[in-house]
């Protein structure tokens, strides 16, 4: 049996590129040691060639990586936009079979595993299970089996997101003396793991942020009104020092630009703290707030020329 642990997730992203096509080794070994400095930096290739995406735990982190760059290692950047990163789950236990079966040249490729899926709880991680009696997937080949089905995992079976908080178990199958390797049997529990987490109801989760606002009494009818419509819930209210606290669970994906909206509706005299909470179900297409999360919206987008902070930044100082 084995068992991936759970780590300090990255919950936002951003897709950058060099202004200078010229600048994309300079960028990349820019973000290779800003990355040794912080390691909840991520750091992976953008949608299209010459783009980076680049995630962390929260958009002012970003911000800052994006503006080391262009201040301290002298590079122009267009930025996208910040992006929440989003996950899949499944629901209820299915079973997935998944047979590989190849003619290459002279020689031939076989595998065959049947796989039953468990979901676990929130946080669980993954875990996989040999449960293989008789010698039906010989022991050398049960581990590409696992491999196979972490690799399907990360991209999903809804929107192309990574699944999460599931147990996969090897449970049979079979394989061929002279046909069998450990390719064709990874590609086989890759196979065998997407048609089972089709059929164990798949849903698509999205970070959730705990958020505390401090607020003038005059201004919090206003701030209540501003959470409920990014999908809030209220969790609690009480009077401190003459201000109004109030306590609420918010998506992510609804409080991008909030500090800079906030600012505006309340002329700066409001303050307010948010720290991750937890990973929930996204709405359900037709109910209240399902367009807002915006599972679509996760794609990444090309960076504008001249868009995004840097970018501003920059030309303001050249």
């Amino acid at each position: 049996m084995s068992e991936s642990h759970t780590q300090l997730r990255r919950l936002i992203f951003v897709v950058i590129r060099p202004r200078a096509s010229g600048d994309r080794e300079r960028l990349e070994r820019a973000l290779r040691e800003l990355a040794q400095e912080d390691l909840t930096i991520g750091i992976a290739p953008g949608p299209t060639d010459g783009e980076t995406a680049v995630s962390g735990v929260g958009g002012l982190q970003l911000e800052i990586i994006c503006d080391r760059v262009v201040r301290e290692y002298k590079i122009p950047l267009d930025v996208g936009e910040f992006k929440v990163i989003y996950l899949e789950t499944i629901r209820k236990n299915a079973d997935g079979e998944g047979k590989y079966i190849r003619q290459i040249g002279g020689r031939g490729q076989y595998a065959h595993v049947k796989v039953r899926l468990e979901p676990r709880e929130a946080g669980g991680g993954y875990q996989f299970e040999d449960e293989i009696r008789d010698g039906a997937v010989p022991a050398e080949f049960v581990e590409p089996v696992n491999l196979g089905i972490q690799e399907a995992m990360k991209g999903g079976v809804l929107t192309g997101h990574e699944m999460v908080d599931l147990r996969a178990v090897l449970y049979d199958g079979s394989y061929h003396v002279g046909d069998s390797n450990e390719m064709a049997f990874r590609i086989a529990g890759s196979m065998a793991f997407k048609e089972a987490a089709r059929k164990a109801d798949p849903v698509v989760l999205e970070p959730v942020m705990s958020v505390e606002v401090v607020t003038p009494e005059e201004f919090a009818g206003a701030i209540l009104g501003d959470l409920s419509r990014r999908r809030g819930r209220i969790e609690g209210m009480e009077h401190r020092a003459g201000s109004q606290v109030i306590r609420a669970t918010v998506p992510l994906a609804t409080m991008i630009g909030y500090a800079q909206h906030m600012r505006s509706i309340t002329q700066g005299r409001v303050e307010y703290s948010m720290n991750f909470a937890r990973y929930e179900e996204v709405p359900r297409g037709g109910e209240s707030g399902a367009e807002e999360a915006g599972v679509t919206a996760n794609k990444p987008k090309k960076p504008k020329a001249g868009s995004g902070f840097a970018a501003a930044r920059w030309d303001e100082e050249s």
